[in-house]
């Protein structure tokens, strides 16, 4: 046997239900695209395989699928001319999955001449053969990434570890295009599985290691500080309290704190002690939190709170939430009154930072930085303004954040290098306190004082900015440097 490298789907496994020969269905099963989009990203080698007499509305349908992911099909059966094999197909047994119906089962001594492994899809009710060393039976489509990790994990003996992940799906595919998330096993042995709402999760997390998770992409709502997850997401976080050794990245009272602006606005003020006399300063922006606009004395309040305008106003709850990345920048202290920016609200240190951000990421003791444009000074701002209106910049900062390309930007303007040993520091710093696997965090260096400024903390982010042969393999390295901490303990 050998490690599975490539999947055959039998038409009779992709339309909807019938008899697999039924003229009048033309419709793929709910899910195939799905399964063959999660299989495509996760460099599984796809073949369609398709019969002779199958009516051309479906063999059209099937070349479609082909062509969008660039699979492999061809005809199974025919009589006349040799069957053309997907090049990576070989003789070695195990390699290939076919997937084939139940209702096909009659032809399962053809397709085991090529030495496949044969996996039967059970319809319509039916039960399929009983599984033997060349034939596995499954529910549902879902299964087969599963059934394809406890294939690879057997021939091993469970050396590879099974990660499975739950995010939203523009997150995942973002992560999967750059590949992130296979299914063959990696170099460290880590094979990737998506964790769906369409199988009973605790027969998914039976076959699972490690749990990877995004769960502010899973957050419904929040009402006054406590966070609402989708019936998916709480139903996994009653498992993981009932199965503590099951390795996460990372749990979620860790994260806690990134959903919460101002909770991490304090945690950031304990950087002080990695200051020393002589040297930068490394700290988190100045801040003031506020539960209205406009019963605050707001020039006793900020300057209490060493601010001076203008500066910068973000929601309190970070992130989960339609608008919880709508923020303004005031320049008058009047302009609090009808700000437009949700509450309770957290008003944060304007930095002037020569329009240039640096993105770090952490990925477990690796760390890596790139750097990016951002938005300008206080005084370009002012400047582009129309006329002597300083009226309230609002924004998005998923959407639209006012960066330095879109304004004439002073040309004097210069920034020192960054002081990378400093930010390393506050980096494993931060892990430690707040004991994540990834993440990642925002600097700026204010003119004038050269102060290290962190104005922004997030929970895996993408990193994309890194390039992926680089970042790839040491996030993987993160995940599985994780578990083997969880066990040594």
């Amino acid at each position: 046997m050998s490690l599975v490298k490539g999947v055959i789907f039998d038409e009779s496994v992709l339309f909807v239900e019938g008899d697999f020969d039924d003229k009048n269905v033309s419709s793929l099963k709910p899910g195939v695209e799905s399964l063959i989009k999660t299989l495509f990203l996760s460099k599984i080698h796809i073949g369609i395989a398709y019969s002779i007499k199958l009516q051309h509305d479906k063999v059209s349908i099937l070349k479609r699928i082909a062509s969008l992911y660039s699979l492999h099909c061809f005809i199974i059966n025919d009589p006349v001319n040799e069957v053309v094999l997907p090049p990576w197909c070989d003789n070695q047994p195990g390699s290939i999955i076919y997937l084939v119906s139940s209702k096909k089962e009659f032809l399962l001594t053809k397709f085991r001449s090529y030495n496949w492994l044969i996996v039967v899809l059970n319809v319509g009710g039916e039960s399929g053969s009983e599984s033997s060393c060349d034939t596995l039976n499954i529910e549902n489509l879902e299964e087969l990434p599963f059934t394809i990790c406890r294939l690879n994990k057997k021939l091993t003996g469970n050396s590879f570890l099974t990660v499975g992940y739950v995010m939203k799906p523009s997150r995942v595919e973002d992560f999967a295009k750059r590949g992130a998330f296979p299914l063959c096993p990696t170099q460290n042995g880590l094979m990737f599985v998506p964790l769906t709402a369409k199988l009973p999760l605790s027969s998914q997390l039976k076959d699972v290691d490690i749990v990877l998770h995004k769960a502010t992409d899973e957050i419904v709502s929040v009402e006054e500080n406590k966070f609402t997850f989708t019936q998916n997401m709480q139903e996994l976080q009653r498992y993981l309290d009932q199965h503590q050794d099951l390795c996460v990245v990372d749990p979620l009272i860790n994260i806690f704190p990134l959903l919460d602006r101002l909770e991490i606005q304090q945690v950031l003020l304990g950087l002080l002690e990695l200051n020393t006399k002589g040297g930068y300063l490394i700290r988190g922006a100045h801040f003031l939190k506020v539960d209205n606009f406009r019963e605050v004395d707001f020039a006793a309040g900020l300057a209490d709170a060493g601010l001076s305008l203008p500066c910068i106003v973000k929601p309190k709850v970070a992130c989960g939430v339609g608008d919880a990345h709508k923020m303004a920048i005031i320049f008058r202290v009047d302009d609090f009154k009808n700000l437009n920016v949700p509450l309770p609200a957290v008003i944060q240190e304007y930095v002037d930072h020569s329009s240039t951000l640096y993105k770090f990421y952490v990925l477990g003791e690796k760390i890596f930085y790139a750097v990016k444009k951002s938005i300008p000074n206080a005084d370009i701002l002012i400047k582009s303004s129309t006329g002597n209106d300083l009226k309230p910049l609002e924004f998005d900062s998923l959407k639209s954040l006012p960066t330095a390309e879109s304004v004439i930007v002073d040309s004097g303007a210069s920034n020192k290098s960054i002081d990378i040993k400093l930010v390393t520091d506050a980096a494993n710093w931060l892990r430690r306190r707040l004991n994540l696997t990834v993440f990642g965090f925002d600097v700026v260096i204010q003119e004038g004082t050269h102060d290290h400024v962190i104005v922004d903390v997030n929970y895996l982010p993408s990193f994309k900015e890194v390039p992926d042969d680089i970042s790839i393999p040491a996030f993987w390295e993160a995940i599985r440097n994780k578990f083997g901490s969880i066990v040594s303990k």
